[in-house]
């Protein structure tokens, strides 16, 4: 039996030298074990090499495909686009700025106060202070729901916050349960960790609980208000049946709630508290540059997330955990969170009537919309098409999970770009679908 290794070597030098053309598709494996004499299995490792190594790209029903452009990082872990308009990063700023420095600005004024920043010099623990915790719980409290101060803990960001979670909750070697589609930083933080991710399928209200019933995962993580990419939200029935299913299988879910502000659901640690671990920040709610991580961890798991936010170094700056403890006290982090909930309506609308005709997938309240891309355009060809107009864009290979075939389908962050770039830029995407790659290709 052939080497798989020297198989996909040779193909890869084949796209090196031009031979195979960016956006070009491979025979099936059936007909690649045929030409070349091997196993179909071979060839299905041959095409997985392929994949791993960033040269080829798998679309469901559609085939594979050379890529037609050296592969992105993934949006979470990447550094902001250089592109002239990022609708790659969701990178939410409080409206209005800079206007809306004048309510920032005593709460920097009060950190020049000796006894203030005394306070924020002094080295701090993962429970933070007490009014901290007080202050998060009035953040994180929504439909009625409100955690108790005493679960509360905090990290550096929201995704310091994740990883400690999936460290406490999963040894090296297991397995976590995550969205076949789910937010890529948790693909990074996985590897990092050791512990493999378990794609499983979703539907229209987000994940299936019998499909965790069946995988059988050490620990889950899931997004059930305003799931990135996809936009979907869980029904109240639907986290009921979750709930029913953690403790059926005695596992602890990690509940990501970055982006429930926007959308007032009860969340799944209200029907599974015992087994649920909280996770959320103040980077989409608040800012990026002034965020704070929150974990609400009931009580059986909480010594393992602390000692697990003490090994990472994922312990909040005291100055952070002083300046936004105060800016949750006075209001200023509600009001900023009500005014990007009207933003979020305002951007999502310009984008519905750009894409009008489209497919697209999305809650209004939403910060960012699913499209999936009309034919013949994949993925890949359009990101790259959008980076030559300076748009950049994230491709649904970048939220799937192991070796699964992505859709031809595109997310677009729509927090960003002020209201008129943003419509532009979404304009532009629409011609560009409407047009075909061969005329990309041509231009």
């Amino acid at each position: 039996m052939s080497d798989y290794r020297s198989l996909a070597d040779a193909v890869a030098a084949d796209i090196a030298a031009g031979r195979l053309r960016p956006g070009e598709r491979l025979p099936t494996q059936r007909r690649f074990a045929r030409v070349h004499g091997i196993a179909i299995s071979t060839a299905g490792r041959v095409y997985q090499e392929l994949t791993r190594r960033g040269l080829v790209v798998g679309e469901v029903g559609r085939g594979t495909y050379v890529r037609a452009a050296r592969a992105r990082p993934e949006p979470a872990l990447a550094e902001p686009s250089q592109a002239g308009v990022d609708l790659e990063l969701n990178i939410s700023l409080p409206p209005g700025l800079p206007e809306s420095l004048d309510e920032l600005r005593p709460g920097f004024d009060r950190l020049l106060r000796a006894d203030v920043l005394a306070e924020a010099l002094r080295p701090t623990g993962t429970a933070g202070t007490a009014a901290a915790r007080t202050a998060a719980t009035t953040v994180l409290a929504r439909a009625g729901w409100t955690p108790d101060p005493a679960t509360v803990s905090f990290a550096g960001n929201g995704r310091q916050a994740i990883a400690a979670a999936v460290s406490a909750l999963v040894d090296v070697g297991g397995t976590l349960g995550v969205e076949s589609l789910t937010y890529p930083a948790v693909k990074g933080i996985a590897a990092r960790l050791g512990v493999t991710l378990v794609p499983l399928p979703c539907d229209e209200h987000g994940l299936l609980p019998g499909a965790v019933r069946d995988a059988r995962p050490d620990a889950l993580y899931v997004q059930p208000t305003l799931h990135n990419p996809l936009g979907v939200t869980m029904p109240e029935s639907r986290r009921r049946e979750l709930a029913g299913v953690l403790r059926e299988l005695d596992i602890a879910a990690i509940e990501d709630t970055i982006y429930a502000f926007l959308r007032e659901e009860v969340p799944l640690a209200a029907y599974a508290p015992e087994r649920t671990v909280l996770v959320d920040s103040l980077s989409k709610r608040f800012s990026p540059g002034l965020t704070l991580g929150f974990l609400v961890t009931p009580a059986g798991l909480d010594g393992r997330v602390a000692a697990a936010l003490r090994s990472g170094g994922w312990v909040p700056p005291g100055f952070t955990l002083v300046a936004t403890t105060h800016w949750m006290e006075d209001g200023t982090v509600a009001e900023v969170q009500e005014r990007k909930r009207a933003d979020a309506l305002e951007r999502s609308e310009i984008v519905r009537r750009a894409l009008d005709g489209f497919d697209v997938r999305g809650d209004p309240r939403a910060y960012h919309c699913w499209w999936e891309l009309p034919q013949p355009w994949r993925a890949d060809t359009f990101v790259a098409a959008a980076v030559r107009r300076g748009i950049a864009v994230s491709p649904s290979g970048a939220f799937a999970v192991g070796r699964s075939h992505a859709p031809s389908a595109v997310r677009l962050a729509i927090a960003g770009p002020d209201p008129s770039t943003l419509e532009s830029a979404v304009r532009v995407l629409a011609g560009l679908a409407r047009a075909t790659p061969e005329d990309e290709r041509v231009e």
